[in-house]
């Protein structure tokens, strides 16, 4: 019921067109999402999201107080070295957590977008299309494709540059870093941003003019001509 309700604010959030949803997973004491932000800001998405959730969570247990340890937190990613990373790495959560034990477990398992990928699972809130086109135009070898892509995934280690900071995330390592430090290349890094060099420049970029034109409107003043004084009849 708990899992129900979260999903269900999860997709009247993704008609609502606040997020478009393209990997997820629920695990015991977390989940991971990956989103594109719509028409409203992921800060408020969340907290319509995750105050409705506890609310609901607290009333249905009889219980009081805070659900979630820590605010959630949130990576802005580079779309092409990164979506299909990302999107293998949320969906082998479970089998990572060894909640299930064989990829065949996790086409069946109804708590992670893997299953509807595969078509196991219906959830039209989950955008699948754009991750299916990787692969393939026709939708049943793109999902062959796509299992394919995540069976390579079980074998390999945790990859810790989908889940680490900054310039060590991006760049794939300290010993990457320790390289680029000692060829004197300046690079670009923050540990909210999964991307190249030039997409962290872009994205600090516009970060900084939003923050400016911000600061410009709240020390904007008005003279006494342009003020509109209304007196009643």
């Amino acid at each position: 019921m708990d899992r129900d309700d979260f999903l269900e604010r999860l997709a009247e959030l993704c008609q609502s067109g606040y997020l478009i949803i393209y990997a997820w997973v629920l695990m015991d004491n977390h989940f991971h999402l990956l989103v594109r932000t719509g028409n409203q800001s992921i800060s408020t998405s969340m907290r319509k999201l995750l105050t409705g959730y506890v609310v609901n969570f607290n009333h249905r247990h009889k219980r009081r107080g805070h659900l979630f340890q820590n605010r959630y937190k949130s990576i802005i990613c580079e779309d092409d070295p990164y979506l299909l990373e990302l999107t293998r790495y949320i969906h082998l959560n479970p089998i990572r957590g060894e909640v299930v034990h064989s990829l065949k477990g996790l086409g069946k398992y109804p708590w992670s977008g893997h299953a509807v990928m595969m078509g196991k699972e219906k959830r039209e809130w989950q955008n699948t299309d754009t991750i299916l086109a990787y692969f393939s135009r026709r939708r049943g070898e793109a999902i062959k494709r796509y299992e394919a892509f995540v069976r390579e995934g079980v074998a390999e280690e945790r990859r810790n540059n989908l889940k680490g900071g900054g310039l060590i995330r991006s760049s794939g390592g300290w010993s990457q870093v320790l390289s680029l430090k000692r060829k004197e290349d300046k690079i670009a890094s923050d540990e909210r941003i999964l991307g190249s060099s030039e997409f962290v420049q872009s994205i600090l970029s516009e970060a900084c003019e939003k923050e400016k034109d911000s600061l410009r409107l709240s020390l904007k003043k008005h003279d006494l001509s342009s003020i509109a004084i209304l007196k009643p009849h």
